[in-house]
């Protein structure tokens, strides 16, 4: 008498999210894309497409790198700020780490390079690989650095003469140590199987910045030394009174 009863299809459950109803979609980028480029083109159509009151979120593997993604900057300048208290607890001086960190961005450049033209994004194994190649690059360039400033505060030489003789001197170390590192770390590069994506991305982020900083870093490190120790002496006279 007071209802009518009628049967009527409906959805076994609903899906809520952060306590919302939802409705999740799962899919990969197509081939020669990266996940980071998928989910920027899911972002821009939704926010064409969705009308008012609807939105999106990510989840999962998608919600890690685009959490991760945002901290890359800050991890960078975290290490770096750390290399340099090191290297200026050691050398005792604020400047001479300037020489060392310089050398940095060749191996960054590497890495940012490869992992551009193979496809792959930025994510954890990415950030992880950066961390990596800002300590193998600064020892690089420690092993010329110690050494310039070793032939400089004896009095012979003048600063170029001694960032050249320590650039020679070492070069031969740091090709044996960068090519066993490079080497090392191919089969991370060119793995396959299960689990091979992200070996492949850290793999060919720390090969090709290795390959950078060893191809580069020697030649330019006299330079940034020659340019530090120069700025220095001019600034802080006392110091380099010191030294001699």
């Amino acid at each position: 008498e007071f209802v009518t009863v009628e049967e009527v299809g409906g959805a076994n459950t609903i899906e809520r999210f952060n306590g919302f109803p939802s409705g999740k979609i799962m899919g990969s980028p197509a081939p020669g894309y990266s996940s980071g480029e998928a989910m920027e083109a899911i972002e821009a159509i939704a926010e064409k497409v969705l009308p008012d009151g609807y939105t999106t979120a990510w989840s999962g593997s998608a919600y890690q790198e685009r959490e991760t993604s945002s901290g890359t900057t800050a991890v960078l300048i975290l290490a770096m700020v750390m290399v340099f208290l090191i290297l200026a607890a050691q050398y005792e001086s604020w400047s001479l780490p300037l020489a060392v960190i310089l050398s940095v961005p060749f191996a960054i450049l590497g890495a940012g390079l490869a992992t551009y033209f193979f496809g792959y994004s930025n994510d954890i194994y990415f950030q992880v690989a950066l961390v990596t190649l800002i300590g193998l690059s600064a020892k690089n360039a420690i092993l010329i650095v110690e050494f310039a400033v070793e032939k400089y505060r004896t009095g012979t030489m003048s600063i170029m003469e001694a960032a050249e003789v320590g650039a020679r001197l070492r070069f031969r170390p740091i090709i044996m140590t960068s090519l066993a590192f490079i080497f090392g770390c191919l089969p991370l590069a060119l793995s396959s199987g299960a689990g091979a994506a992200s070996r492949n991305v850290l793999g060919t982020a720390v090969v090709s910045g290795m390959i950078f900083a060893t191809v580069f870093a020697p030649i330019f490190i006299p330079y940034f030394f020659k340019a530090v120790m120069s700025i220095s002496t001019r600034l802080f006279p006392a110091e380099k009174d010191d030294e001699d």
